[in-house]
């Protein structure tokens, strides 16, 4: 490929005229001339309709082309590439089953699961294609020592091993995210790398740049720069540290979730702590690797603290209730809590929100700064075992208050849910104005599974055992006693008046 760089790069210097001579036409080689004339066929086609200057421009570029692709692409070594190429899909197609089933019976089956798991699959799935380099690269080798050409067979090559490099990222990583990035930065990159401009490229961009910090020269302080490929390579360095650190934070919460000595609030803080540092290590050591100053970034401390301060309050404020509820373990994943309106238990505790499963089986994502600044009730903070009341009241007619209150203890003790120790109690709470009213408070100590079902299977018991025996629920009443009144009043009332035996006239 560098021979043939030179090659065209001397041919380049030939045919372009430098400024200094300036001569008033480019001398052409005897194979160009000669395909003109072949080519005046075509010129006459040309010249009625784009004039004389135009069509012999056309026709001269046309000539150079057919001469350059006559004499490049029309050789015996272009042909014995080109049929290398094509004949060593025979030898990859035969060897390429063999090849997955060594990788299947020698590889995959000694791997952990996990990412290595994928990648021993990868490889098999892979395999035909991996012959096919291997087949490609011997091919090569042998050229190669017989002095001839092999740019083609290089960038057939070049552009394999970037489709299998892709779909190793794809089938390990499956992430449609990361197969895209792998796509769009490895294909270009092999691409450029096959036709041989890939340093091209990237003098090009290491030549822009900006200017971050001038310097000092007269103190030996050099000015601090970022160019375009700086910044291409530290995001492709950051996007592969960035997975490995997604990876290994993976690795890392999944022993610790296997870990029993630890609570879950202790599980989910280190989650937390690992989702934040690792991402910071990968972009520190990614523009470690590029070469990057990070002294360089002081003058912005004050603009990053000043945006951190303002934009992103609400954000760090999440982020530090997060850590401090985990930290005092006032709640923790399991714990059954009522907070605002919510009511339900912990299934996750994230960066900035706790998700909460109602009885629903709908998932509220309440903002952690919420517990903070409103409260919430952990009805299983330390204990499990929660009290529930259940209020009722009976008529004043009946007076066996006492036979009530243990009635309705025992059969609240019927019920699936409520524990017999600690028993229920019913209290006698108060003489209200139409009512006799009691509180029956009982224990359970399965509050996830809800609370109030388990009121309304007691308070439905005790209802039937009221109108068995025959105890009347009274509710609010008043009566009114119309003692005289300058309105005529309608017969009934006076009817029901002198029934009542009393000489007023009533009615409710």
């Amino acid at each position: 490929m560098q021979s043939a760089q030179e090659s065209t790069s001397t041919a380049s210097d030939e045919a372009i005229p430098s400024s200094a001579e300036a001569p008033s036409a480019v001398e052409l080689s005897p194979e160009i001339i000669a395909m003109e004339g072949t080519l005046q066929p075509v010129y006459d086609t040309l010249e009625p309709l784009l004039g004389s200057e135009q069509a012999e421009g056309l026709t001269r570029i046309l000539a150079q082309v057919l001469v350059w692709g006559r004499d490049s692409l029309l050789t015996w070594n272009m042909l014995l590439q080109l049929g290398l190429l094509m004949g060593a899909l025979v030898p990859a197609i035969m060897f390429g089953p063999r090849l997955k089933q060594f990788i299947i019976n020698q590889i995959t089956q000694r791997v952990p699961y996990g990412v290595l798991k994928r990648a021993a699959r990868a490889l098999a799935t892979l395999a035909t294609p991996i012959a096919l380099f291997i087949t490609i690269s011997v091919f090569i080798t042998g050229v190669g020592a017989m002095g001839q050409g092999t740019g083609v067979m290089e960038a057939g090559r070049s552009l394999l091993s970037a489709w299998i490099l892709v779909r190793l990222v794809t089938l390990i990583i499956q992430s449609p995210f990361w197969s895209k990035v792998a796509f769009y930065t490895v294909w270009p990159v092999m691409a450029l790398d096959a036709f041989g401009v890939l340093d091209n490229v990237m003098f090009q961009l290491e030549q822009m740049s900006v200017t971050l910090s001038p310097g000092d020269p007269a103190q030996g302080i050099p000015a601090a720069k970022i160019t375009v490929l700086d910044v291409v390579r530290a995001a492709i360095i950051f996007g592969l540290f960035f997975w490995l650190a997604n990876v290994l934070s993976k690795f890392i919460t999944t022993r610790i979730e296997s870990v029993d000595e630890l609570n879950p609030s202790l599980k989910a803080m280190f989650s937390k702590i690992l989702d934040l540092v690792l991402p910071i290590v990968a972009l520190l050591l990614a523009l470690q690797f590029v070469g990057f100053n990070l002294a360089s970034l002081a003058i912005f401390g004050g603009a990053v603290g000043l945006g951190i301060g303002l934009g992103l309050q609400r954000l760090i404020s999440n982020f530090a209730a997060g850590i401090t509820l985990l930290a005092d373990k006032s709640i923790k994943p399991g714990d059954v809590i009522e907070v605002e309106d919510t009511f339900g238990w912990i299934t996750a505790m994230n960066t900035r929100y706790v998700a909460v499963r109602t009885r629903d089986g709908t998932e509220h994502l309440v903002p952690n700064d919420t517990f903070m600044n409103e409260g919430v009730i952990n009805w299983s903070h330390q204990d499990k075992v929660v009290r529930i009341h259940a209020p009722f009241g009976i008529t004043y007619n009946h007076r066996d208050v006492r036979h009530v209150q243990k009635a309705v203890e025992e059969i609240a003790m019927t019920v699936e849910r409520v524990l017999d120790s600690p028993r229920p109690r019913c209290n006698l709470v108060e003489f209200g104005d139409n009512s006799v009213n009691f509180d029956l408070r009982f224990w359970i100590n399965d509050p996830r599974n809800g609370v109030t079902n388990v009121r309304s299977d007691v308070m439905m018991a005790v209802w039937d055992w009221l109108h068995e025996q025959d105890i009347e629920i009274p509710f609010p009443q008043r009566d009114l006693h119309i003692r005289s009144s300058s309105i005529s009043l309608p017969e009934e009332l006076s009817v029901a008046g002198a029934r009542s035996g009393t000489p007023e006239q009533s009615g409710r």
